[in-house]
Parts: C-alpha cells; structure tokens; sequence
C-alpha cells in the first residue's frame, strides 16, 4: 500500500505483516516481509526465476562460516550493480575515521562540551556530521568514532552507506527518517536506531532541527549483553526492538550514491532510486529501540554497582569479557541502597567513556553537563562527582529516592579516544570543567580515637 506518510511513491508492507506501527518485534530474528504479495519464494533462496522478475541477492553481516552468520536475501527491482557505477573521491572534512591522531591535539586530559550549536547552514546527514573522537583502526576492524550530527534538510534523491560501520544513532533534538533498502525506521528523543554496515539509506528531516549522537562501530556488531546471574527479564527485552516491514521505491531519477570505505567517501551517479527491495528475509537487518523500555536493575540494600549493569547493547571483540563498545544508559530509576554513597564513585579505569546527555540532570555532575552535551574520561584518568553532588550524596537523607528527569548515554571502549581537531578548536569546549573537582576538600583527621 502507498501512505502518505511515506516518502513519494515508496510502497511499504501491509500492516498485518508486523505491529500496526509497520515494525516487526524482536532482536535477532529470522524475519520476512514483502510489499507484495508472492514476491517472497518459498522454501528455498535462489529460484531460478523469482516473481514479478525481481532480481535475487544476499546481504552479508559476517563471514559465511562464523558461529550464527548474519545475512538477508533481497528481491530486488535491480542487483545492487546497477547501483554502482564508477566513483569519485569526495570531501566530507568533518567526517573522521581511525586511526586519526592529529599531532597537535592532546587527548590526554577530562573533557567536557556544551551542545554543537545549529547552524544557519543547510546541512544533511552527510554534511552536517561532525566528529568528536576517533578509536582503533577501521582498517583492522576494532575501534569506534564518536560523532554529533546536525541536520536540518533532507537528502534528495541522495543516498549513503557505511562499508567501513555499523551506526548506532541517538536522536537529542528533532525527528528523523531513515528510509532503507529493507524498509522505514522514524526516530526520535529516547529512540534509538540501528543502522548496519552495507545497508543503502536516505535520510530524511521529519521535525528539525534535529542533533543526536552516533556511535560509528567498526568492529563486531552490536549484540545484547550476557545477562550472567540476571537471568532472563529486565534490562533491554529483544521483543522491544524492531525491524521495519519491507518498503521500496520503483523511480527512475537521477541520483547520487555515497559509500564511506576505510575512512574515504566516493560517489557515484545512478539513474535510479537505490530503495528497490521489494521482499527480504533473514537476520541482518535496521532497527529500533525505545530507551523508555529499559529496565533498569541495581543495588537494593547497600553499594553501588558497575554502570555495566545499565548495558543496552554490546559489541564484543575478540577478548572475553571486555568489549569493543558498550552503550549504556543512564535514566530515571529509584536509588534505595543503605549507608551508601548513591552516585558513581570516583574511579579510572581501562576503558575511555564519552557520555552524552539526552535531556535532564546527570546525577554526578549536576551542573554543567546540559542536554545535548558531551564529556570524554579517556583510559586510566580519574574522574568521579564534582564537589555539590559529593557533599550532597555524602550528606542527604538516605530515604528511597527516585532519580527523575534524567536520561544520559555512554560509548565505551577498550581503545584510547582521541580528539578531533574539531573537538579540541572547534566545539564549544569548556575550559574549566577540569576545574570542577578543585574544591574538593582534604577531611582526613588522623588524630587517635577519630573515625
């Protein structure tokens, strides 16, 4: 059927194929979906011919040999081919890649950010990326980036993918859509969206301006987190995330295609919409997730647990127990724990952490960290509440309490980021947040019989 809702002549899968939202529910799953009906073969992957003369081809996440491979076939309008034509190196300048280490920025330090501030600048989702820190190595497959993206116009007849990434997206401000090859995902503040490496997208700007964060992922894709003693229920349920229903586009336009491989852009110039996917199934798949759905569970008679027991998400590397990144979430939930100091404890520790504020008050700094704005601890500096939240969590009344108006993310990862050169010149930076912990007061009393 063809909504009004939807892009111009993108034909998307009845409803009955998945939640009246047009998404299908579950992490992980084997879905299948098609805008028409019979486009879908049955019992097998490559017919001979497929129905009304589509072409046949397979998306792969992983090797064909890995433990669970990740892959889904499409029929298509065209083979992917057809899509890609001869390629040009263009400039994104504020699009970085890892390793990207400039040698006149220090990453060593505690760094925090007001929000990018938007522009009178029409920008796109290509244009208006602006990359914070990069991590590892795209070319080796390890690491991340962090980015902040400001979008305020719609790609036309423009599309993207990322050879090098999976992209975690976490909208801040505005509405956003990204119409895929293998259908539609709609976001907003308190979404997430999902996007993985090889996947042909547009961007469109449903309310706008629109910020958010991005987590670029070069390594393993996002997975949910080992639950160990947990069990099964709380935290991220896989029923809560959701895959679009298949939707595509029959237009013969000019258009541009934009690939991101190991850290270059290239462009190509087609005669076509990219968007032909009339019918898919598999694993490998766009989703989304409502942050307002994490359970969150902690510490219900004394001490405070590791923030990794607020992991939305997780991509392993090759280490058991350490990730390539964590995403974790930090919103409204009740704090009860007995003779406990409430917020994070001071600590450095292996992993670098940048934390974004999606809106609300941060309970370990509340002043300064505002919605929309970043903080990086990199690897082994120490960091912790500054004195308010100190002297306040030190000496508050220890009744149950609900932390309210609050929800903050954070990238981790076992690499060192390293700043940007518009991270360190360009984004308001705050000169004195390092000077948040220099009121901290020496209360050691050594005198006998003192406690």
């Amino acid at each position: 059927m063809t909504s009004a809702a939807l892009p111009d002549q993108m034909i998307q899968a009845p409803s009955n194929q998945g939640t009246t939202e047009g998404y299908m529910p579950g992490f992980g799953n084997d879905f299948e979906t098609e805008a028409l009906p019979g486009a879908l073969p049955r019992g097998m992957n490559s017919p001979q011919k497929c129905n009304y003369g589509l072409y046949g081809e397979q998306l792969s996440g992983t090797a064909f040999t890995a433990e669970r491979p990740e892959r889904s076939w499409c029929y298509r309008i065209r083979p992917s081919v057809k899509h890609s034509h001869r390629y040009e190196r263009v400039a994104l300048p504020y699009w970085k890649t890892a390793p990207h280490i400039p040698q006149d920025v220090t990453s060593l330090g505690q760094y925090r950010w007001d929000p990018i501030p938007h522009s009178d600048e029409g920008l796109t989702w290509l244009t208006g990326m602006r990359t914070m820190t990069t991590a590892g190595d795209v070319n080796t497959q390890v690491g991340m980036a962090s980015h902040v993206y400001l979008v305020t116009q719609s790609m036309q007849e423009s599309y993207f993918y990322s050879a090098d990434s999976e992209m975690l997206v976490v909208p801040q401000e505005g509405r956003l859509r990204f119409a895929t090859e293998l259908g539609i995902i709609d976001v907003e503040p308190q979404e997430i969206a999902i996007l993985p490496r090889g996947l042909v997208y547009r961007v469109e700007v449903l309310q706008g301006p629109a910020r958010g964060f991005v987590c670029e992922n070069y390594g393993q894709k996002f997975d949910l987190p080992g639950r160990g003693p947990i069990g099964a229920n709380c935290m991220a349920n896989p029923r809560d995330f959701k895959a679009p229903v298949a939707a595509y586009e029959d237009r013969e336009v000019p258009s541009t295609l934009t690939v991101k491989w190991c850290g270059q852009f290239h462009e190509t110039r087609i005669g076509q919409s990219p968007l032909d996917v009339v019918a898919w199934h598999g694993n490998y798949a766009p989703y989304k997730y409502d942050l307002r759905t994490y359970c969150p569970v902690g510490a219900i008679l004394f001490d405070h647990p590791d923030p990794s027991i607020f992991t939305v998400l997780t991509a392993p590397s090759g280490q058991p127990g350490t990730a390539n990144i964590d995403f974790v979430l930090f919103r409204d939930r009740w704090m009860v724990a007995e003779n406990t100091f409430r917020p994070p404890w001071y600590h450095k520790n292996i992993m670098s952490e940048l934390m974004g504020n999606i809106y609300g008050q941060y309970d370990a700094k509340p002043k300064g960290f505002i919605p929309g704005g970043v903080s990086l601890h990199n690897m082994m500096l120490p960091h912790g509440p500054d004195k308010n939240a100190f002297e306040g969590a030190s000496n508050s009344n220890l009744g149950p309490e609900k932390l309210e108006n609050t929800m903050s993310f954070m990238f981790e990862t076992r690499f060192p980021q390293h700043l940007t050169e518009f991270a360190a010149r360009d984004a308001p930076l705050q000169d004195d947040y390092i000077d948040c912990w220099t009121s901290l007061e020496k209360k050691f009393d050594g005198a006998p019989g003192r406690k």
